[in-house]
């Protein structure tokens, strides 16, 4: 790790509460390193918390992976994740260019990735691994008169919970249909309470931790209100989509259960999720465990160990900015320019 001790972070867009985590886990492995991060928007709050900002090309650029790889091999970076949904599959595509360059993508096989981010397929995977699944159908050849009301339209690869539309006969559901402009399919909507598992897993897809969370409030698919739990059943939930799977690497997985009864995985994202400060607050430490293992050190699993009853509540939080030239500056409390800037 002394020679690849830094971390890259793409499309980080605000998660500067990700990118302080690993600033922070950094400081206690006493290695150096830098925590660097990248995104095409210049005024991403990202990029005024990171120690260094990279130009990457666009996601769907064909230069994309090669480009990453560039930048671990002239950094010195040990691991690479993503903070959005944007390229976990073209990462996933480049891990053998960034192995060579000496670093470690934090994501599952490629296929894994894909099917991660396209809810048909992932409706499909999990089924395949007899893993609970909301009953999900394809638009063309669906008999929409029998479908068991009320539905939900998502989109096949969604992003910020856009395009997602609760139907409750076929009148509604040919309205919203007829205004969604994005591939999607047809999923029951599930009664009972939505949780979120925020995972952690091994490079080889062993379950390391799994952290529930009951999501008392979310804005824009981001959680802004809730509360870890002592919830077996919801770990060991976390721990088998793991480990059918093949994930690697964070991962946040959502599900709805009523009674007792886990009724369906009805999201699974390759990254850090919308609550982060959550599961860190109670102990999850996945920063620091991450930098462990792109070092090479194995980490044994902690399934079951974190601290209950922890409560998030947010709030906006902002950073302020001067103008000098052509590059921006932040500001210190007496409104004076301080060093660095981007």
């Amino acid at each position: 790790m002394a020679e690849h001790p830094s971390v890259l972070l793409t499309c980080a867009g605000q998660r500067a509460d990700i990118v302080r985590a690993f600033r922070d886990a950094l400081e206690r492995r006493g290695e150096g390193g830098r925590v660097i991060v990248s995104d095409l928007d210049p005024l991403s709050p990202s990029l005024f918390s990171a120690d260094l900002v990279v130009e990457l090309p666009a996601v769907d650029d064909p230069g994309y992976g090669a480009a990453v790889a560039e930048v671990v091999q002239r950094e010195g970076i040990g691991a690479v994740l993503p903070l959005t949904d944007l390229d976990p599959v073209v990462l996933a595509e480049a891990r053998p260019l960034v192995a060579a360059a000496g670093g470690t993508v934090f994501l599952p096989a490629p296929d894994v990735a894909a099917a991660c981010q396209d809810k048909w397929l992932c409706h499909e995977a999990l089924e395949a691994r007899g893993l609970p699944s909301p009953p999900t159908w394809p638009l063309h050849g669906t008999d929409r008169d029998a479908l068991p009301y009320p539905m939900m339209i998502k989109p096949r690869i969604g992003f910020a919970g856009r395009w997602i539309h609760r139907c409750d006969d076929r009148e509604e559901l040919e309205f919203f249909l007829a205004r969604t402009p994005v591939a999607s399919v047809l999923q029951q909507a599930l009664p009972g309470e939505e949780f979120s598992i925020d995972c952690l897993a091994s490079l080889d897809g062993r379950a390391i931790a799994a952290i529930p969370r009951a999501m008392y409030q979310s804005k824009g698919g981001e959680q802004i209100k809730g509360e870890t739990l002592d919830d077996p059943q919801l770990v060991d939930l976390g721990a088998a989509v793991i480990e059918g799977l093949g994930l690697v690497g964070p991962c946040t997985i959502q599900c709805f259960r009523e009674d007792g009864r886990i009724l369906g995985v009805t999201d699974i994202n390759t990254r850090f999720g919308g609550g982060f400060p959550l599961p860190l607050a109670a102990g999850g430490d996945y920063p620091f465990l991450i930098l462990c293992m792109a070092a090479g050190e194995d980490v044994a699993p902690r399934l079951g160990t974190h601290r209950t009853g922890v409560v998030m509540t947010r709030f906006l939080s902002e950073h302020i900015l001067v103008r000098d030239g052509d590059a921006l500056q932040a500001m210190d409390g007496s409104g004076e320019a301080v060093s660095g800037g981007i």
